[in-house]
């Protein structure tokens, strides 16, 4: 039910729930949906704000963690019968995944947890984040929370990907060496898989825009360049 075209009545939503395993009646469904102004009719607001679209295409950033791209692809999950979410974070200077997190709903607060972690590791000084115009990168807590720490969010053109073309091409790698590859009995099995191939992608796997090297070669030898 997470998902900005759903408007469901409240009879399909004590539907929905109890197919997930709530026991509740359709009463309760509505009073709750009422208090909470979520019958039909109630239109979704978005906070209006100035978007910063995205200039130029192609960067050649100068250093890591100057240039961040994010974006969602989803990941079928066989045993479950449904689509996952993919959530990554790359660094454009070196292509190495910084974080990332499967799960079968992505809301802002799942964006603003992750960006949180990568944060407690990395410097934000000079950081520009690149992404698309999904409901959970609008998100006025994502726009304020990446505002005060220091960080510039630049949003793709509306239907160009080639905007984003950097995490573009991961997904593109992504589904071609696992989602085609792999049949995913749970959400925790195509956990488990994606933590090793971002490990693999992270030190093992050549770039040719990266002279055949890994991403976390170039990354040490930026920051370790005397070993």
């Amino acid at each position: 039910m997470n998902n900005e075209f759903c408007c469901y009545g409240y009879r399909n939503v004590t539907c929905e729930l109890k197919e997930q395993g709530w026991i509740i009646n359709h009463k309760k469904v509505y009073r709750l949906m009422k208090e909470h102004k979520l019958l039909y009719g109630e239109k979704v607001r978005v906070e209006p704000f100035k978007r910063n679209f995205i200039r130029f295409r192609t960067l050649k950033p100068d250093y890591p963690l100057q240039y961040l791209s994010m974006d969602i692809k989803y990941v079928h999950v066989h045993g479950s019968g449904r689509n996952a979410l993919l959530l990554t974070v790359i660094d454009i200077y070196t292509r190495k995944v910084l974080i990332h997190t499967l799960r079968f709903s992505i809301k802002k607060g799942d964006v603003l947890v992750m960006l949180s972690l990568m944060l407690l590791e990395y410097k934000t000084q000079g950081m520009t984040v690149r992404n698309d115009n999904g409901s959970q990168f609008i998100a006025a807590a994502v726009r304020h929370y990446l505002k005060d720490k220091g960080i510039l969010q630049e949003f793709s053109h509306v239907a160009t990907p080639q905007d984003n073309a950097y995490i573009e091409a991961l997904h593109s790698n992504i589904q071609r060496e696992v989602v085609d590859r792999f049949e995913f009995d749970s959400i925790y099995h195509a956990q488990m898989v994606f933590d090793r191939y971002y490990k693999w992608y992270n030190e093992k796997r050549k770039h040719g825009s990266l002279g055949r090297k890994p991403p976390d070669r170039i990354w040490k030898e930026y920051f370790n360049p005397f070993p």
